[in-house]
């Protein structure tokens, strides 16, 4: 059925339908690995030792963390904290964007219609103080952003292109952006984004297909909180990274109650044992898989 459509998207370079047969994704990681292990959440330095604590008591290897409070919520001396550690530990870290729409004036953003607004950025303003907070993230030494709007991608991407930024800093796009087709994700790898997370809830052919569309990493959640549907998908992780590499797992906030919290010593210590136990099914079903190596991750953090 609808067999001109599909061409047409073939032509286009995207595959025609969901893939239901699974094929294997035949791409890595620069250096051959398939997956590494993402813990998004990790909203204070206090919450990435404890992180990082109990992965080494584990037996379990981080390979990038995410923080998602807004880089403008932390001093300098936290963000340079956050980098010493990351960097120390060979651990890639992101850190969002701090101007977004949730954090604005407006209050159409708490209404039905106005939520679908996510984390987008409201006027010339907010790309300016975006564009500042970048520059501040990057004189930590910090060379990942968390980016939630489209526009401020492609001014990210152009910026480091044109000196502006690092060249080597790391655009990831977040699941908040709301994307989860082919075209949409080429969208974003023409834009600039260096990895993308997809919407949450995908099943297996979508992220099939969407792995066929870009050659960017994917990061796909594993679980999450209740706040955005709470489900555990433990047992998939295996077939996301044969269908899906290069992928990042990203795991460990089905612990919390919702995203963008700033968690506990303890939620941090149990979002390391989630995460070994996505780990864990990785080794025992897809033994063949290789994980990222210590400072393997992209964005590495800079002295």
């Amino acid at each position: 059925m609808m067999e001109q459509s599909r061409a047409f998207l073939q032509s286009l370079g995207l595959p025609g339908e969901d893939r239901e047969d699974l094929p294997s994704s035949g791409k890595t990681f620069p250096g051959g690995a398939h997956f590494g292990i993402e813990v998004p959440t990790v909203n204070s330095a206090a919450a990435l030792r404890a992180l990082l604590e109990e992965a080494a008591a584990q037996d379990v290897a981080i390979n990038r963390v995410d923080e998602t409070f807004g880089a403008f919520r932390h001093t300098l001396a936290e963000l340079r904290e956050y980098a010493a550690v990351c960097r120390d530990a060979g651990v890639a870290l992101t850190m969002s964007i701090g101007p977004r729409a949730a954090y604005d004036l407006s209050p159409s953003r708490l209404s039905d219609q106005g939520r679908f607004l996510g984390y987008r950025l409201r006027g010339t303003e907010q790309l300016v103080r975006a564009l500042e907070d970048a520059q501040r993230i990057c004189e930590t030494g910090i060379r990942g952003i968390l980016v939630y709007d489209e526009g401020l991608l492609w001014v990210l991407d152009r910026a480091r292109k044109r000196g502006v930024l690092p060249e080597d800093l790391a655009l990831k796009c977040s699941a908040h952006t709301g994307h989860g087709n082919p075209a949409s994700l080429r969208l974003l790898q023409d834009l600039g984004a260096d990895s993308i997370n997809p919407v949450r809830d995908l099943p297996l052919p979508v992220l099939a297909a969407l792995r066929e569309a870009v050659e960017v990493p994917l990061d796909i959640h594993t679980d999450c909180p209740p706040s955005s549907g709470g489900f555990i998908r433990v047992y998939e992780a295996p077939e996301m990274v044969r269908c899906c590499a290069p992928v990042y797992l990203k795991t460990g906030n089905s612990c919390l109650r919702a995203h963008g919290e700033l968690p506990t010593a303890e939620e941090a210590r149990a979002m390391a044992r989630q995460a070994g136990i996505v780990t864990e099914m990785v080794r025992r079903y897809a033994p063949w898989a290789q994980q990222l190596g210590p400072g393997q991750a992209r964005p590495q953090v800079r002295d």
